[in-house]
């Protein structure tokens, strides 16, 4: 019998539900991932991993946004995920391989701290400081590719996310719409972001923002050293731009287990 059990957990303020498809039968249909993510409808999160995906090679998930669109990566769902195989007995020794669309992610679960390694992979410079229109005002826009796209913002001003964040996502420049991280440079060590995620909005955390703020700031001659802290909303997070890609490590923090109630699988789509 399916039980439709969750697990949510947060990785630095964004929260995430975990749905295993081996113990819960729900069709993840844009409107039931819109339903479960409602803060006021449904459980409430910033989005929906969904794994191990059943086949052979690396445990594999794919990722929903709150909006019911799909993400190409997620540095904070794939943390995420990783926890969940962990803590379900999918895995075992602290290194592991995940998957998610045609990436494989190397993994590591340090034992004593808990903090989560990911092998991010590559990322591609697609411009760099290049102006761009955003409210009747010029800025100098970064854009970096690590799986899925990124808009970076040098600036001081990091309040003004709320208002060039959404107007940046919908840009004509970024037609399949764009992640949008707005950072300022503290020291060659350090940088604080504030991040307006597609499909999600303001968000407290996100790994893939802090790697593609990061190597930006490092391949734009920002920052000198390779080895970063991201400071964000939620927490800080490590990452390293590497000459074979982007390591991410941070925490994940589990928040509980659930069984979603008859009342709302009888308002799911089949």
């Amino acid at each position: 019998m399916t039980l439709f059990h969750l697990t949510k957990y947060t990785a630095l303020g964004n929260d995430m539900i975990v749905i295993d498809p081996a113990h819960c039968a729900v069709a993840l249909t844009p409107d039931n991932v819109r339903l479960i993510c409602d803060r006021h409808f449904g459980v409430g999160a910033d989005g929906i991993c969904y794994g191990p995906l059943p086949g052979d090679g690396p445990f594999t998930m794919r990722f929903f946004n709150p909006d019911g669109s799909e993400a190409e990566r997620s540095g904070n769902g794939l943390r995420i995920f990783a926890r969940y195989l962990w803590d379900a007995g999918y895995v075992t020794g602290p290194d592991f391989v995940m998957g998610m669309g045609e990436n494989t992610i190397p993994t590591h679960i340090d034992e004593k701290t808990g903090l989560i390694t990911l092998e991010m992979g590559g990322l591609q410079l697609m411009f760099a400081d290049q102006p761009l229109k955003v409210d009747e005002e010029m800025v100098l826009a970064t854009a970096v590719t690590i799986g899925n796209p990124h808009c970076i913002i040098f600036t001081a001003e990091l309040g003004r996310v709320h208002t060039w964040g959404p107007l940046i996502e919908t840009a004509p420049q970024f037609p399949n719409r764009t992640n949008v991280q707005l950072v300022n440079v503290l020291d060659d060590h350090t940088i604080q972001i504030e991040i307006w995620e597609r499909g999600a909005g303001y968000t407290l955390a996100s790994g893939t923002s802090a790697s593609a703020a990061a190597a930006a700031a490092v391949l734009t001659g920002r920052c000198a050293s390779r080895h970063l802290s991201a400071q964000m909303a939620g927490g800080n997070l490590s990452v390293e731009v590497l000459a074979e890609g982007v390591r991410l490590t941070g925490p994940v923090t589990a928040v509980y287990h659930a069984t979603f109630s008859p009342d709302i699988l009888a308002q799911f789509a089949p």
